[in-house]
């Protein structure tokens, strides 16, 4: 199994999105996606999410907040994906214009529906954008979300 990160950093009504749009061969290529990637030994969630950021981004993320897991069971029938789902809002240093895997943007809320997204980050994103922590499963086939579970949490609100 792949562990991953995935970070959604917000400024203001925008969301850092990545358009996947470099390397031949992405599984996620001309898709649009949040900052992360996969876990290296040793590594807890939390410094896996910040080095992926900087590494993709130049931005040092401060206090990455939990916000779900996800998990993709075979995804689109090669590997199974667990992922570790952070929202950013605190963070320093300068925007990079793109990195090896697609370009960076700021996209606002309004809008993100409207790019090309994988079918369950339609989904998900819903919840992430309302506050919920979630832990979701999406099963694909041939590229095609087929189905989709969630367990929704209860946390208790910072002081």
């Amino acid at each position: 199994m792949n562990i991953s990160t995935l970070c959604y950093l917000r400024q203001s009504t925008s969301i850092l999105m990545m358009h996947r749009n470099r390397r031949q061969g992405d599984q996620h290529l001309g898709k649009w996606n949040g900052l992360g990637g996969k876990m290296e030994p040793g590594e807890s969630p939390e410094e896996c999410v910040i080095r992926e950021v900087f590494e993709e981004s130049g931005l040092r993320l401060i206090e990455p907040e939990l916000r779900g897991i996800l998990s993709w069971p075979k995804f689109d029938g090669v590997e199974d994906w667990l992922a570790f789902v952070f929202a950013g809002e605190k963070f320093t240093g300068t925007l990079k214009d793109s990195s090896a895997e697609g370009d960076l943007r700021w996209v606002r809320e309004a809008d993100l529906f409207d790019l090309e997204l994988w079918e369950g980050d339609r989904i998900f994103l819903k919840w992430f954008l309302e506050g919920r922590f979630f832990s979701g499963k999406f099963i694909y086939e041939d590229g095609k979300l087929v189905d989709h579970q969630v367990v929704f949490h209860d946390v208790a609100p910072r002081e």
